[in-house]
């Protein structure tokens, strides 16, 4: 299959750990790249945010980054990017009119709507069935702003084009079973939600291989961006209580500045943290490491007795998954997808959010039990095997891809989640097998450019439903 990936701002060839380079990156980038190894083709639309990018780069054999001209070419936050999105639109119909794509997937509500509207301009302009679109949101609007309230920076437009973009694609791949029934919610049918969750690099992330070295008896890791809702302060936090408790530790916290273009420093995040850490009397067991790729992760996580991932919400978290490939136990807020991941008392252990004495509890107890820190890292490396790589991730969303372009070839696609399909994947809290949610459970092209051509019609945005 030809399968065109649209990710408008988490580029597959981004450093990871800044403001809007996370999951959602080496989800797009692992993806794509097991998707190549079953022998697709597979191209991803990103948007160029750097003049100096070229308009085609081959990430590696049967995946090729293609950088879009939608906005000024620099680095713009993703909340801003939306006025940019009719133009993305028109580039991404420019595109697939003279090569047509198979099925594509949007990566994020942005991604989707631009999607939607492409695909409504090709088949405008050649008729026929047009292109299925399956739809993976990363992060849902409605639950970002539960968490946060008058914090949340999204757009205004997302509180109603999110939820159409869900009700107007021909599949939603959820990441966890709480993201599959948050999309219930928004009207979304159970029987166009395939629940397929992101995966781990087994190979990179592995229990055996160089450790870095550490300072003190015990090290506690914690890896994400450095943005209040990760939960970095929860976690310094807990660290005084076990300093206090007697036990010699140190935190590491892996992560870039959340504020773009800042250095960690100049990062306001960074300073209270760093204030915090003071505050506390723990500031010099705490290292701040900023920025590392994903080639220096496993040695640090190696290197940990414990991993902490406290956010207040994550929408699904690929640093639990991570830790367990590489044996280590989690200790996990238990929301969204980290319900999935962290089996209870077997990976690790699941504590309320935003409660550094549940943190405290949960690690000092695993600090204090080397053996139960050793089985929950045995089990957590098989889970990861049996569940999480990425050729099965890849495997189920093929399955979810076949169905939709037999249907187009017979001519059934056609979009608003109106179809017969049954979900595809297994239920993240089981081991194998395919699942089906229902209802009441719950669990090559040289010479052109990604350039807007005068032919590309002009762009007109989804149906605005009402809130």
């Amino acid at each position: 299959m030809k399968i065109a990936m649209v990710s408008e701002h988490a580029s597959p060839l981004a450093v990871l750990g800044g403001v809007d380079a996370g999951g959602q990156n080496v989800h797009v980038a692992e993806l794509s790249g097991a998707l190549a190894d079953r022998g697709h083709e597979v191209t991803v639309y990103t948007r160029r945010d750097d003049a100096e990018q070229p308009v085609r780069v081959l990430l590696r054999p049967g995946v090729e980054v293609v950088h879009v001209d939608a906005g000024p070419a620099r680095h713009v936050s993703k909340d801003e990017l939306f006025p940019y999105m009719g133009t993305f639109a028109s580039v991404l119909a420019a595109e697939w009119f003279v090569d047509r794509p198979d099925v594509v997937h949007g990566h994020f509500w942005m991604s989707g709507h631009a999607a939607l509207e492409a695909v409504k301009q090709v088949q405008a302009r050649t008729g026929g069935v047009r292109i299925p679109v399956v739809q993976t949101f990363h992060a849902l609007g409605v639950v970002k702003r539960r968490h946060q309230g008058t914090a949340d920076t999204s757009p205004a437009e997302r509180e109603w084009i999110e939820p159409a973009v869900g009700r107007s694609v021909d599949q939603v791949v959820a990441t966890c079973s709480d993201e599959a029934f948050e999309l219930k919610a928004l009207g979304v049918p159970l029987h166009a939600i395939s629940v397929v969750p992101c995966g781990v690099d087994t190979e990179l992330f592995r229990p055996d291989g160089p450790v870095e070295e550490r300072g003190r008896p015990f090290r506690i890791l914690t890896a994400s961006r450095l943005v209040r809702r990760k939960g970095v302060g929860t976690t310094i936090a807990a660290l005084a209580k076990l300093l206090d408790e007697g036990r010699e530790a140190e935190l590491v916290v892996v992560g870039g500045a959340g504020t773009a273009g800042a250095d960690l420093p100049d990062d306001p995040e960074y300073q209270r943290l760093d204030a915090l850490a003071r505050s506390l009397g723990v500031r010099e067991h705490v290292t701040f490491r900023g920025q590392l790729g994903q080639h220096d992760m496993p040695a640090v996580y190696r290197s940990a007795d414990v991993v902490v991932c406290a956010p207040w919400y994550e929408p699904f978290g690929i640093v639990p998954l991570e830790a367990m490939a590489c044996g280590r136990p989690v200790v996990a807020s238990s929301v969204g997808g980290l319900i999935d991941t962290v089996v209870e008392d077997a990976t690790g252990l699941h504590v309320p959010p935003r409660d550094e004495v549940a943190v405290a509890a949960a690690v000092g107890g695993l600090l204090d039990d080397a053996e139960r820190r050793e089985a929950y890292g045995r089990a957590g490396r098989a889970r990861a095997e049996s569940r999480y790589t990425w050729h099965k991730v890849a495997a189920d969303s093929e399955r979810v891809y076949e169905r939709l372009v037999a249907g187009a070839v017979g001519g059934t696609t056609t979009g608003g989640s109106t179809g017969t399909a049954t979900a595809v994947g297994a239920a993240p809290a089981l081991p194998t097998g395919p699942a089906t949610l229902t209802p009441g459970s719950r669990p090559g092209r040289a010479g052109r450019t990604a350039r807007p051509t005068p032919a590309a019609a002009a762009p007109h945005p989804t149906e605005r439903t009402a809130r």
